[in-house]
C-alpha cells in the first residue's frame, strides 16, 4: 500500500526541546508515512535527522529569553518581510507535498504569534483534504486573561483540527490542571504517554575522546552531567556548577558541561577560561547524545524542560533540575515541583544558586538513592498509532483499543 504523506511543522523559538520532540515524533512514523518536517526556529549543526525525512527550514524567528517579542535571525531582514516569505514557502510546500495528514506542534494552546502563517497553511492543507492534528504537550502556558486565552483555544481547535493527541500521562499530569477546557474540544482528545528517546540509542557506549563532548581518553572517573538544553538561557546555573566545582575537588568525580548550542560566544568564552582553572571540569557546546551521558552520570544538574526531564526519568540518574521561569512560565515549575514531591528529583531554587551552598546540595544528591518511577513513556509509538488510524481508518489499529483515550 501506497504510504499516505504527513507533514509536521515545528517552531521552536527559545530553545530546543520542541525541536527534539517532534523528531523524535517522526522517527517513530516513519514506517508508515512518506514526511516532510518543517523546521521555522534556528537551524542546530549536527542535529540528527532520520534518514528519509525531507526537512524544510523556514528563515529562522526566535524570540528574546524574556518571551517579550520575536526576532529574526538574519538581521537585515524585518520580522514583516520573514513572515511574508515563511506564508508563501509553507503554501507552496503544501501544494506542492499534498500533505494527507498535517501535524502542527503546540499551536494553538501556544505560538498564536505564528497564525497569520498557519492560518492559511492549514486553510489550504484542509482544502485539499488533509487531516489536522496537535501535537501537545503535557503542560501548557498559563496567562493573565485565561478565560480569554482558553476561549481563542477552543475557537481554534473546533474550527480546525480533527485530532489533539497530548504526550503526557494523566495520572501524573492531566491537562486538565494547564487548561481547564479539554471537554469543550469537539475532536477527539487521546493522552499517547511521554515521547522519550529509543533506550537502544540512550545505552550506547560513548568513546571517550577529546573535542567531541566526552571525556579524555583513560578518564574513567564517576560523572556530574550538567546541561540546559539550547543555552539561549540558564547561564547562571553553568556559572554556579563551575564555580562550584573548586568545592568539589576533593570528589572522584568529573564535571562534563554543555553549555548548548545558542549559547552567546561571549558566555562561551567566559566559561571557558572559568572552566579552564578547574582540572574536574570539562566544558562542551552540545551533544546529540545527551541521553547516552545520563546513562552513565552519577548526577544530572539541569533545567526542567520536557525532553530533560524524560531522560531523567527514563535513565533514572540522580538529577537536581532548575525551571526556567521567564514571561512567568511555569510549565517547568509545575512539572519539577511534581516530582520532587515524588521524590524522584530536587528543585534548584534561584537562592540555591551560590557556589559553596550549590556544592553542598550537588555532595547531598549524590548520597541519594536510585529513585524510581513508572510512567507512560510510550509517547511515539501511540502518536504513530493514532496517526495511522486516523491516515489509514480502514487498516489502522483501532484507536479505541489503545489505552489513553479521553
Amino acid at each position: 500500500m501506497k504510504k499516505q504523506k504527513l507533514l509536521f511543522y515545528c517552531q521552536h523559538i527559545l530553545g530546543i526541546g520542541h525541536l527534539i520532540r517532534s523528531m523524535e515524533i517522526v522517527r517513530g512514523l516513519l514506517a508508515d508515512f512518506e514526511i516532510c518536517f518543517v523546521n521555522g526556529g534556528r537551524v542546530v549543526e549536527d542535529f540528527p535527522i532520520p534518514a528519509g525525512v525531507e526537512v524544510v527550514n523556514l528563515p529562522a524567528i526566535a524570540t528574546d529569553t524574556e518571551f517579550q517579542e520575536l526576532r529574526a535571525i538574519d538581521p537585515d531582514q524585518d520580522l514583516e518581510a520573514i513572515f511574508a516569505a515563511r506564508t508563501s514557502i509553507l503554501l507552496d510546500l503544501v501544494d506542492r507535498f499534498q500533505p494527507n495528514v498535517l501535524v502542527i506542534e503546540l499551536f494553538p494552546f501556544g505560538r498564536r504569534r505564528f497564525s497569520t502563517e498557519l492560518i492559511p497553511c492549514i486553510e489550504q492543507a484542509k482544502a485539499n483534504g488533509a487531516k489536522v492534528v496537535c501535537s501537545l504537550r503535557d503542560i501548557v502556558v498559563t496567562k493573565q486573561d485565561q478565560t480569554r486565552h482558553e476561549d481563542k483555544i477552543c475557537r481554534l481547535m473546533n474550527q480546525y483540527f480533527d485530532l489533539l493527541l497530548i504526550h503526557g500521562d494523566p495520572t501524573f499530569q492531566p491537562l486538565e490542571l494547564s487548561f481547564s477546557r479539554v471537554k469543550d474540544l469537539h475532536c477527539p482528545v487521546f493522552y499517547t504517554g511521554y515521547v522519550v528517546q529509543e533506550s537502544a540509542d540512550a545505552e550506547m557506549e560513548l568513546p571517550l575522546v577529546d573535542g567531541d563532548g566526552q571525556r579524555p581518553v583513560g578518564d574513567h572517573r564517576p560523572l556530574i552531567l550538567t546541561s540546559v538544553g539550547g543555552g539561549r538561557f540558564g547561564h547562571e546555573l553553568l556559572f554556579c556548577t563551575v564555580d562550584a566545582a573548586q568545592y568539589l575537588e576533593h570528589l572522584p568525580h568529573q564535571i562534563l558541561v554543555f553549555t548548548g548550542p545558542f549559547c552567546p560566544p561571549e558566555v562561551f568564552a567566559e566559561l571557558e577560561s572559568k572552566a579552564a582553572q578547574r582540572p574536574n571540569v570539562t566544558l562542551q557546546r552540545y551533544t546529540p547524545n545527551l541521553l547516552a551521558h545520563m546513562h552513565q552520570a552519577d548526577l544530572s544538574i539541569s533545567m526542567a524542560g520536557y525532553n530533560t526531564t524524560m531522560n531523567v526519568l527514563t535513565s533514572g540518574v540522580r538529577s537536581m533540575v532548575l525551571p526556567f521561569t521567564g514571561n512567568d512560565d511555569q510549565e517547568q515549575t509545575l512539572r519539577a515541583e511534581r516530582l520532587e514531591e515524588l521524590g524522584i528529583v530536587r528543585v534548584i531554587r534561584p537562592d540555591d544558586l551560590q557556589p559553596e551552598q550549590f556544592a553542598k546540595r550537588v555532595l547531598d544528591c549524590l548520597q541519594q538513592g536510585p529513585v524510581g518511577r513508572s510512567f507512560d513513556f510510550h509517547g511515539v509509538k501511540k502518536t504513530a498509532a493514532h496517526l495511522k488510524d486516523l491516515a489509514y481508518p480502514k487498516v489502522g489499529a483501532s484507536i479505541s483499543t489503545l489505552p489513553g483515550r479521553r
